[in-house]
């Protein structure tokens, strides 16, 4: 006889761990399915962001950052430091632990909340008398019921048409993280979030380095200004990055991979190189679901349909994160699961899609909220705009990282704050000031009128406020 639960969740990445919890945290029966393994075959929870995206990643951007730190850097602090060295398999052994602890932490919370977990592929089998049926395929087949079905079940990379990823030279972000010595030459197609970050990786470690970009702006999405500020940088640290290019034909063979291309001056060119890395964005997961075992409604590229409040087409079947529409992010699947779990509870659950915050982890970091200062122009909106140097930061001159800035964007009758845009130092960390106001409705003014710790990058956030009334107090 089938296991019945009141909410069976379909993936264990940041949207279906986090959902299943919270469901069971208002007093549901919950399972969460899974079917990611480690090396061992073992449960991985955690989708694509533990396993091979956001932590993994991270700690491969750590360590290089390390690295580099060690041989170009540490003189400048008095520290010498000769015939410094990477140990490219012991880097890999100390990401495959940080992402294994978080395989771990997810079971326990798991355990913690009483959510029952199953190791395997989840997909609808039947929907009868306002309950689903949904079939395991995992070390042995079974079936469990829900009344209410979250479906999480995430993305995938997007290859290029006709150079399938073999992991080996042509790589997804899955082969990326996994290379197992530093190529002498590698290329990356697309500049967005996985190509800067895998990029910047492999040149610190010593790779030469080319991103390939079709659009012929630099991180479109990103405020421009702040977009050319962190093209210098990278500029400067000999990341070599070509927009409006268009790929050709893509040859790989054991010996590496020969790339064909036309330069943003039409020109032909080739480049050859050991490693290729593919980053040309992602694509809905639900392949394998069985969608049309109970007439689930997909649209043209594969995403579950769904209304604002992540309802699909039929009843009390929902759906959240990277296969439904919006950002691709981690933290807006978590909010998306959270929201879900309550509404399923008779609550009022919110996610505010103009407050999620993004991230690129490279260094600088870039970090932004809201609107970019073209998207205003296009909407005809009046505002005001201010920026802050962290050359101009002491916290910053103290870390000898002064790179980038801080930039306000508000109302220019209200003082309302639009948007803020950072690149620099921690901007990851100092954009969730900049959340909190936003969703709060606060003014430009109010920041500017916060006391903010000295000496603490932080400060660079409170003068960019106080520069929108062009009254900044350090520079």
């Amino acid at each position: 006889m089938s296991q019945a639960f009141d909410v069976v969740v379909i993936g264990g990445g940041p949207g279906g761990y986090i959902a299943a919890i919270r469901a069971a945290q208002l007093g549901f029966q919950v399972a969460c399915i899974d079917e990611w393994k480690n090396g061992k075959g073992g449960p991985a929870p955690g989708g694509t962001c533990t396993n091979v995206g956001c932590i993994p990643s991270k700690a491969l951007l750590q360590s290089s950052e390390h690295f580099e730190h060690a041989n170009k850097h540490f003189a400048d602090h008095g520290i010498t430091a000769s015939d410094v060295k990477i140990d490219v398999a012991k880097m890999l052994a100390r990401k495959d632990t940080v992402v294994k602890q978080n395989n771990d932490g997810i079971l326990y919370l798991f355990k913690k909340n009483k959510v029952t977990f199953f190791h395997g592929r989840g997909s609808f089998a039947k929907a009868e008398g306002g309950v689903y049926e949904i079939k395991v395929a995992g070390a042995k087949e079974e079936s469990i019921t829900g009344k209410h079905i979250i479906l999480a079940t995430g993305s995938n990379a997007r290859a290029l048409p006709g150079v399938p990823f073999d992991e080996e030279t042509v790589l997804s972000n899955d082969g990326a993280l996994r290379v197992g010595a530093v190529p002498k030459k590698l290329a990356l197609i697309g500049s967005g979030v996985i190509g800067l970050e895998m990029g910047s990786v492999w040149r610190r470690l010593g790779a030469d380095v080319t991103i390939l970009e079709g659009l012929p702006t630099f991180l479109g999405a990103v405020d421009e200004q702040i977009a050319k500020e962190a093209k210098k940088a990278f500029d400067k640290q000999g990341l070599k990055i070509e927009l409006g290019v268009k790929v050709g034909e893509v040859k790989a063979g054991k010996g590496g991979v020969s790339v064909a291309y036309t330069n943003a001056k039409g020109e032909a060119q080739t480049l050859d190189v050991d490693k290729l890395i593919v980053s040309i964005g992602r694509v809905p997961n639900t392949v394998g679901l069985n969608a049309e075992a109970v007439g689930l409604k997909l649209d043209e590229r594969g995403a579950i349909v769904v209304d604002d409040d992540c309802k699909t087409s039929l009843p009390n079947v929902w759906a959240v994160g990277d296969v439904v529409r919006g950002p691709m992010l981690a933290h807006k699947a978590e909010e998306e699961g959270v929201a879900v779990a309550e509404r399923i509870a008779g609550q009022h659950g919110h996610v505010n899609f103009n407050t999620v915050p993004w991230v690129i982890y490279t260094s600088p970091e870039i970090a932004w909220v809201g609107r970019t200062e073209q998207q205003l122009k296009a909407d005809g909106v009046a505002y005001k705009a201010g920026t802050f140097p962290f050359l101009a930061n002491g916290r910053a001159r103290a870390l000898g990282d002064t790179t980038g800035m801080v930039k306000f964007l508000a109302d220019a009758k209200t003082d309302e704050i639009l948007g803020v845009h950072i690149v620099g130092p921690m901007a990851s960390e100092l954009i969730s000031e900049a959340v909190v106001a936003m969703e709060f409705k606060a003014s430009a003014e109010d920041i500017a009128r916060i006391c903010h710790a000295h000496p603490s990058l932080s400060e660079a956030t409170k003068e960019a406020a106080l520069a929108v009334d062009k009254r900044t107090l350090n520079f």
